[in-house]
């Protein structure tokens, strides 16, 4: 597969890269029941923010969809994700024009929930202009959502999805480009033990797929290297008062706290734990991985350590340089899922390339880009180094870890 040259790219279309915006909807849990409230419906029949006012070249319309939360509690990494593949998607728009191709972004909130993320990709599958997902960032929406994927043949690209299931099922049409539990729950496990010199340890959940599952990653790894594990413990996405767990970790006094979980509920924890005088550290996954973290922790973030299936492209000077463009075109914060939007986004729209070249300038089936995504091997994306397996995981797929300070997040460096 050929390397995208994101110099060039930029230099050639950034003058014609938009505004972003979000959309609006409801929020509910990463993977359990459907608890979604204010009588708001799915994002089913959002435009494009993207388009050129629906003028279609000769070639037609291509639309890529993107499938995360956009409103509720989630809604900052969502919102990331979304904005990274739009600022990919605008940056190639005159190279797909140039070809007859009319490229757009098709947003779609699935606000966390599975029962809306399955409605969406059932209307996805039903619009024949739509060749590609870039999605989910809850493994609990993205899981049963691949169902209907596999059955539209819609080829999706996750940026964040790290649930073991999600590529063990044999979904042809399923892939990600970052690592799965089973890599980051033992290296974390690893780093807590080995750099941390943690000896005792108390795992709280958020009961969700990915939350449980990471978790159960982490028990395995704690159990494997020795380390006494004094509770286990799942908690209620959306609740404001986690004393009765809390009750628990303080009596024991564990060496750390790892949480498998959100931000939201995660902010919380800390934040409650340190008031009720827990001194010892406290760990979590890419799931505390947000800029708001902080506004919910307060200074009680500080020292929060938490692995990440994201690394951090500021770590190069080429990578300082287009986290500047971004910022500064999309007017978002970076965070770290936004480099990986703009490479899964990256990814698709390679493989959508490659197989209008290989149907000699037409445009191809559903079935074609898919086969072309699937192959895509050594392909270079801003941050990440893309080749698919069978399975649709990504052989380079890494592990981070970062560390709060009281006003931001700093990268430490690859998990070994």
């Amino acid at each position: 597969m050929k390397k995208l040259s994101h110099i060039s790219i930029l230099s050639a279309v950034l003058a014609t890269s938009v505004a972003l915006t979000g959309c609006a909807g409801t929020s509910n849990s990463s993977g359990g029941t459907n608890t979604s409230g204010g009588g708001q419906q799915p994002a089913q029949n959002q435009t494009s923010t993207s388009g050129s006012g629906g003028e279609a070249t000769d070639g037609g319309v291509i639309k890529i969809a993107t499938q995360t939360p956009l409103s509720g509690n989630q809604s900052s990494l969502g919102d990331a994700i979304k904005t990274g593949a739009e600022y990919a998607l605008n940056l190639r728009k005159e190279e797909f024009k140039k070809l007859g191709f009319d490229i757009q972004l098709f947003p779609q909130d699935d606000q966390a929930d599975p029962k809306i993320g399955v409605s969406n990709a059932e209307m996805l599958i039903s619009n024949p202009d739509v060749y590609g997902v870039v999605g989910h960032l809850n493994s609990g929406v993205a899981i049963p959502s691949s169902v209907k994927y596999e059955e539209g043949k819609l080829v999706m690209v996750s940026p964040a999805n790290t649930a073991v299931k999600l590529t063990e099922e044999g979904k042809k049409t399923v892939h990600r480009i970052c690592a799965r539990d089973d890599a980051q729950g033992p290296k974390a496990a690893m780093y807590a033990k080995n750099t941390l010199g943690v000896k005792t340890a108390f795992i709280i959940h958020d009961k969700t797929a990915y939350g449980q599952g990471l978790s159960d990653q982490v028990k395995l790894q704690f159990e494997k290297d020795g380390v006494q594990l004094l509770g286990y413990e799942g908690i209620t996405q959306g609740e404001k008062d986690y004393s009765a767990v809390l009750n628990q970790v303080t009596a024991k006094n564990p060496d750390i706290i790892f949480f498998g979980g959100l931000y939201p509920e995660g902010g919380i924890l800390v934040k409650q734990a340190r008031e009720k005088g827990y001194k010892g550290y406290f760990m979590g996954g890419d799931g505390l991985d947000s800029s708001d973290m902080i506004k919910i922790a307060g200074d009680a973030v500080e020292g929060v350590v938490f692995t990440s299936v994201a690394g951090d492209v500021t770590q190069t000077e080429e990578g300082k340089k287009w986290a500047e463009e971004y910022k500064k075109t999309t007017n978002k914060p970076l965070e770290t899922y936004s480099v990986y939007g703009f490479d899964s986004m990256n990814v698709i729209l390679n493989g959508v390339m490659e197989a209008i070249k290989a149907n000699g300038g037409k445009k191809p089936t559903r079935e074609q880009v898919l086969e072309a995504v699937h192959k895509t091997k050594d392909f270079q994306g801003q941050f990440t180094k893309v080749t698919f397996d069978e399975k649709g995981d990504n052989v380079n797929a890494d592990v981070f870890i970062y560390k709060y300070d009281k006003d931001k997040s700093t990268f430490v460096g690859k998990a070994e």
